[in-house]
């Protein structure tokens, strides 16, 4: 039975973005449709709020039904107030069979690169009819950011530094004679301490030679003085990810890595410059991978300038050589150039950044000054 639950007033801002997805869809797809069925949980969440898991949600004009099961029911009902509750008793499928024809509804546009075929191929089968497949447009909509993300983007940024800044204000003892791996887990339990649902991402901490693998993985490397840390690390909160880097020095810097954080910061700084509405993503990377070029160190740059930010650490857009889209006000992206030196160590500065009709307007505070970064 599908059951209406009104316990307070559902959130505007979700109503507007079901009622946006149902209209760009019907518009898009050029049929009538009679629903749009949302699969992939990240989606779920932002067109929601549901914070569980196991839950596909059925748009259908201004009404919409989440669909879980009886592990979720009440949350669901306490999170999603103006949604419609299902609790499912089998397959997710038949779920959305009774859904469907108690709500009379037809032709059905899904998530085609987020179902699996073998979930088409069984929705297919119960609801009678083949769905239309739904491309690209949550991405799309995910990629502008409204003031209640910027604001939850910016609180995970502000964990995340603060998290880190407590570790370096503990100086080198902080870091020296310590493995990378018990590095990694003070910085998330201090991120879970700040206020932080989580790490957004496996916390990366490389340590003098390690720093040239752009996603180590943290291990038994104790490190010593002297050594170059990169650390890329990140909160999640309210739903929505930090993701920063910074190098911090436990002592004396080679002249080479002295260097190559120049570089570094000078690129960076390029490509924020260059983060404009109307630019093309392209353009952005080729600004920060030229200051490398021109410092030799063009085939040192392993990876693109950054990428979307949001309910996930990686999303739409991707500042890339390869992309063809363009900058558009409400995009958060980061801003991470690198240089990775095999058997010397990298360095990788990265920075999150909020595209405006104005300009790039940088939303992490962290110094990126080598002098900030060296440890007493």
């Amino acid at each position: 039975m599908i059951a209406a639950m009104q316990t307070r007033k559902d959130s505007g801002i979700f109503t507007n973005r079901r009622r946006t997805v149902f209209g760009k869809a019907r518009s898009d797809s050029g049929k009538k449709l009679g629903a749009v069925l949302i699969s992939r949980p990240e989606d779920v969440a932002y067109l929601t709020g549901f914070t569980g898991e196991d839950s596909f949600l059925l748009i259908a004009g201004g009404k919409g039904w989440l669909l879980t099961d009886s592990r979720f029911t009440e949350q669901a009902q306490r999170e999603c107030p103006g949604l419609e509750v299902f609790t499912r008793k089998g397959p997710m499928a038949e779920g959305v069979k009774e859904v469907s024809r108690q709500a009379s509804l037809k032709t059905i546009a899904a998530q085609a690169d987020h179902l699996t075929v073998n979930q088409n191929k069984a929705l297919s089968k119960v609801l009678r009819r083949p769905l239309v497949p739904l491309n690209g447009l949550l991405t799309r909509l995910r990629g502008l950011k409204d003031r209640h993300e910027v604001a939850a983007i910016r609180r995970a940024i502000a964990i995340g530094e603060h998290a880190l800044g407590t570790l370096i204000a503990k100086g080198r003892r902080a870091f020296v004679g310590r493995a990378e791996r018990d590095v990694a887990a003070e910085l998330e339990y201090l991120m879970r301490q700040g206020g932080a649902e989580k790490p957004a991402f496996e916390t990366i901490v490389a340590a003098g030679p390690h720093g040239s693998m752009p996603h180590y993985r943290p291990g038994d490397t104790k490190i010593r003085p002297g050594d170059a840390v990169l650390i890329d690390w990140g909160a999640m909160v309210g739903g929505y990810a930090g993701d920063l880097t910074r190098v911090v020095f436990t002592g004396k810097i080679s002249p080479q890595l002295f260097r190559i954080y120049d570089v570094v910061l000078k690129a960076q700084r390029a490509g924020i410059a260059a983060l404009w509405p109307g630019k093309s993503c392209k353009s952005a990377h080729l600004a920060a991978k030229k200051v490398v070029e021109d410092a030799g160190y063009g085939d040192k740059f392993l990876h693109s300038l950054g990428h979307g930010l949001g309910r996930n650490v990686h999303e739409w857009p991707s500042l890339s050589w390869l992309s063809k889209d363009r900058l558009r006000a409400g995009m958060v992206v980061t801003a991470e150039p690198g240089i990775y030196l095999p058997d010397v160590g990298g360095v990788r500065i990265e920075d999150v950044v909020l595209v405006t009709p104005r300009g790039p307007k940088v939303l992490s505070a962290m110094s990126r000054s080598i002098k900030d970064m060296t440890l007493r």
